[in-house]
C-alpha cells in the first residue's frame, strides 16, 4: 500500500479532468489530462460522460503499465449530480440523463419555482447561485421537465461518487461532495434538506460513506479490459480534498485559498454566524462531515473577461502595475454572471479610470484584479489568520506578492506544489496517516507600490457602491 506511485487519484475540474498517479506521501508522479468536453442539447448542455468513460478507463490502464497502482480516489466539483440506472455499464456509461454543465442557462420559470424548496441558507449551504448550478436544482429541472426518465433514475452520486460506482458497482452518498452546495444537504444538522423529503427524493440518496471508505475492488468485467486491481474509495469534493491536505499535515486553524476557474477559501472552526450568503459565503464540510466555513467568487471567469487572451507565460511587468495603480485604472466586479462577495453586481463589471492599452496592461490589470477579489474571500473568513495560497493563479508571482501586501502585518504563505487537490484525495487510502507538511514559501516581494493600500480603500468602496 504505501509504494510509490500506489494511488490512481481522478480529478473532474469544470474546463479539465486529471488522472494521475500519486506516491504514499501524496507527491505527483505522473498526469494525464483531457479537456472536460461540453455537448450541446437536447435536452441541455451536458457534459461528455461517454467520452470521458473511455478516456478514465484507457488511461488507468495506461498508467497501470507503468506505476504500481493499488488505490483508486476521485475528487471532483461540487456542482455536478449524475442520475445513474442499476447497472454501471448501460450506455456505456450508466447514466439515464445527461449530467448538466452548471454554466448552462436555466429554462424560462425554473429559477422562480425552484427558490421556494430550496430552504433556508443551512439547508442550501450557499446562495441560490448562478444558471445551473446546485445538484438539487438540476434535479427538479430533470424532474419536471424529463419526469420519464427521472422516473428510471436509481441513483444521484455526485462527480467522485460516480466514478466509484462506475469502477465498482457500489452506489454512496458522501459529506464533501454534498456539502458542497447541492443544497441536499444541511451540514450543520447533519441532514437531508427538506427538498430530498419534500419531492421523494430519498429513494435517490444512497447510503453514506466517508470519503476514505474502501467501497471494494474494480469489477472483474473491467479489470478484463485492462484496469488494475485497484480498491476504491468512497472520494471527495476537490476543494474539500485540498484543504484535507494541510489538515492532514497537522496545519489546523489556517485558511486555505485555492485558485482557478473559482476563487474558494476554506476555514475551519469559523462561527456559523459569521456566513453571509449574500456575500458569497458557504457551509462546506470536511472529510469528517463537520462544518467547514467557506467564501467564493468565479475569479477565473472575472481574470478572463479584463485579461482576454494571454499567454500561458504571461507575468505582470511590475512598471506596468505600478502606472495603473498611479493612474488609477481598476476593474470593478462582477463581469460573469456570480456576485461574489458584491450582492447584485453580476453582469456589471466594467473598468474604470484610463483602460488598459496593451496585452501586458490588461494581465496586470487582471492579476492586480483577482487578487483584491481574493483577499475578500479570505477577510470574509478571518483577516487576521494565516492564509495559503494555492492553485493555477500563483503561476505569476504577482499574484500572490499582491495578496501579501493588500494584507500587512499577517501572514500569508504559497504552495507551489500545484497538486493540492491529488494529494489531498491521495491521503484517503490511508485516513489516520499524518501527511508530511508542504513546503511553503513566503510570496516574492513586489517593492515599489506605495500607493497600493489607497488604491485597494477606493477599489473597495466603487464596488460596494455597486451593491446598492
Amino acid at each position: 500500500m504505501g509504494r510509490p506511485g500506489s494511488i490512481a487519484v481522478l480529478d473532474v475540474g469544470k474546463s479539465n479532468v486529471k488522472l494521475s498517479a500519486c506516491d504514499a506521501a501524496g507527491h505527483v508522479v505522473e498526469t494525464l489530462t483531457t479537456p472536460n468536453r461540453v455537448l450541446p442539447g437536447p435536452p441541455w448542455r451536458h457534459h461528455d460522460l461517454r467520452s470521458l468513460n473511455e478516456w478514465v478507463l484507457a488511461g488507468l490502464a495506461d498508467l497501470g503499465r507503468r506505476h504500481p497502482l493499488a488505490h483508486f480516489v476521485a475528487s471532483g466539483h461540487g456542482s455536478g449530480g449524475v442520475l445513474v440506472g442499476d447497472d454501471p455499464d448501460a450506455g456505456g456509461d450508466g447514466v439515464v440523463l445527461p449530467m448538466v454543465d452548471y454554466e448552462q442557462p436555466l429554462p424560462d420559470g425554473l429559477a422562480k419555482a425552484y427558490a421556494p424548496l430550496a430552504g433556508d441558507f443551512f439547508d442550501r449551504g450557499s446562495a441560490v447561485m448562478m444558471a445551473a448550478t446546485h445538484t438539487a436544482r438540476q434535479m427538479f429541472w430533470a424532474e419536471r421537465d424529463r419526469p420519464a426518465d427521472f422516473a428510471r433514475a436509481r441513483w444521484c452520486l455526485g462527480i467522485p461518487q460516480y466514478w466509484a460506482w462506475r469502477l465498482t458497482g457500489m452506489a454512496v452518498s458522501e459529506a464533501t461532495i454534498l456539502g458542497a452546495q447541492s443544497h441536499l444537504w444541511n451540514v450543520a444538522r447533519g441532514d437531508w434538506s427538506p427538498i430530498v423529503a419534500g419531492r421523494g427524493w430519498g429513494r435517490l440518496m444512497p447510503p453514506f460513506a466517508k470519503a476514505s471508505d474502501d467501497l471494494g475492488p474494480v469489477r472483474a468485467a473491467l479489470e478484463a479490459k485492462g484496469v488494475p486491481q485497484l480498491r476504491v474509495h468512497a472520494g471527495v469534493h476537490d476543494s474539500s480534498a485540498n484543504f484535507h491536505r494541510y489538515r492532514a499535515a497537522g496545519m489546523a486553524g489556517i485558511c486555505v485559498i485555492s485558485t482557478g476557474t473559482w476563487i474558494v477559501a476554506l476555514a475551519d472552526g469559523v462561527a456559523l454566524s459569521r456566513l453571509d450568503e449574500a456575500r458569497g459565503m458557504t457551509l462546506n464540510a470536511d472529510v469528517a462531515g463537520a462544518p467547514v466555513g467557506g467564501a467564493l467568487t468565479m475569479g477565473g471567469r472575472e481574470y478572463s473577461a479584463v485579461a482576454g487572451d494571454q499567454p500561458e507565460d504571461a507575468r505582470v511587468d511590475r512598471a506596468v502595475l505600478v502606472r495603473l495603480i498611479a493612474r488609477g485604472t481598476m476593474a470593478l466586479p462582477s463581469f460573469g454572471t456570480n456576485d461574489g462577495q458584491f450582492p447584485g453586481t453580476a453582469g456589471l463589471g466594467r473598468i474604470v479610470g484610463p483602460p488598459p492599452a496593451s496585452a501586458a496592461e490588461r494581465h496586470a490589470l487582471a492579476v492586480l484584479y483577482v487578487a483584491l477579489l481574493t483577499v475578500e474571500c479570505g477577510n470574509r473568513l478571518d483577516a487576521t489568520r494565516e492564509w495559503v495560497l494555492d492553485g493555477s493563479f500563483l503561476r505569476d508571482p504577482a499574484f500572490a506578492a499582491l495578496v501579501a501586501a493588500l494584507r500587512p502585518g499577517r501572514v500569508t504563505r504559497v504552495n507551489a506544489e500545484g497538486y493540492g487537490i491529488a494529494a489531498g484525495a491521495a491521503a484517503l487510502f490511508q485516513p489516520d496517516r499524518a501527511m508530511p507538511a508542504p513546503d511553503l514559501a513566503d510570496p516574492l516581494p513586489l517593492p515599489g507600490l506605495d500607493g497600493l493600500t489607497d488604491y485597494a480603500a477606493r477599489w473597495r468602496a466603487l464596488a460596494e457602491d455597486g451593491t446598492k
